[in-house]
């Protein structure tokens, strides 16, 4: 993760100062890009804690389509506790604040993301763009148009808090039959018998073993981000998301990329960052999921262990609303 950290410090270093909508101010710089191989490891920053049951809740949320918190508190800490507004969730002051002031009531947000994957308005019917773009990887994976947008201009002024993370991007691609094998021998160990020289053998031989014939990348643009809180959230949701539709669509997974557009650090966040920057980070978790879930709608809090993640102390900072 020191690509993260190399753009905190570029943030403070080079960065401009600019208001802001919250009135905190940030410093920042326009347009980075990040890359993250996620054959590697998985991309959680170690050089402070990130929740991830809370990244986890929050995706499977989206998933759902809902655009109510009270949905998120449910999937979070269970259903008993939907209505405990004491079991916090990282959108209840988004509720509680802009939501109400827009005449939302019992943690409505309005059609904030879930609402704009699983059910965009179209004068036809609802889109379900997420569904399309799963059926799009499984009927069609060389299309370029694999898109999914969360930035719906005519509803902007209807959601508690307009999309950062507006639009991603997958992109799948044949494996070569030696990437194949190596998939196999990481995950499936031992060697392959058989006349490995013959690729069409061989190939036939990894299809009889389910070994990936292609892999699926995605890129995410976000246009407002948040370097300290907000932007190590991202990348591990997206990275997770990633997992997520490889696996219900038959792929290996490959790299994540993280585009960003305003990246700023909140002046009130400047101390922390410098405290961060002090810290080397640590080997990278691995992710391990349910391989029987087939289905993007069937994932479950449950289906999902993050392993060897450990992170150095939390570092705490307020949330800008």
């Amino acid at each position: 993760m020191k690509q993260y950290l190399d753009l905190l410090s570029l943030a403070l270093d080079k960065g401009h100062y600019k208001e802001d909508r919250t009135g905190t101010g940030t410093y920042g710089v326009f347009g980075h890009q990040m890359r993250f191989d996620l054959k590697e490891g998985f991309p959680m920053v170690t050089t402070k804690r990130v929740p991830f049951k809370a990244v986890l809740s929050e995706l499977l949320w989206f998933i759902t389509g809902s655009t109510n918190c009270n949905d998120l508190r449910a999937i979070l800490h269970g259903e008993e506790f939907r209505n405990d507004w004491s079991k916090k969730t990282i959108w209840d002051d988004n509720a509680a604040n802009q939501g109400q002031a827009l005449g939302y009531e019992d943690g409505e947000l309005g059609p904030v993301y879930g609402a704009q994957w699983r059910s965009w308005p179209s004068p036809s019917g609802p889109i379900d763009q997420l569904a399309q773009a799963i059926n799009t990887l499984k009927t069609n994976p060389d299309s370029r148009r694999i898109i999914v947008s969360a930035w719906n201009p005519m509803e902007l002024d209807t959601m508690a808090l307009p999309p950062c993370h507006a639009l991603f991007q997958f992109f799948s691609r044949k494996l070569r039959i030696d990437e194949r094998v190596k998939w196999h021998q990481k995950h499936n160990g031992g060697q392959l018998i058989g006349a490995v020289d013959n690729h069409v053998f061989l190939g036939q031989v990894l299809d009889n073993l389910k070994v990936p014939t292609r892999e699926l990348s995605c890129q995410l643009y976000q246009r407002s981000c948040d370097l300290f809180l907000g932007v190590p959230f991202n990348i591990a949701s997206y990275a997770l998301l990633t997992h997520m539709v490889a696996q219900v669509t038959g792929h290996s997974v490959g790299d994540f990329v993280w585009t960003g557009g305003d990246c700023h650090v909140y002046a009130n966040h400047v101390d922390q960052v410098k405290l961060q920057l002090t810290r080397e980070p640590t080997e990278l978790p691995s992710l391990v999921m349910n391989s029987y879930v087939k289905e993007i709608d069937r994932f479950k809090m449950q289906d999902f262990n993050l392993i060897n993640y450990d992170p150095q102390d939390p570092i705490a900072a307020p949330m800008a609303v």
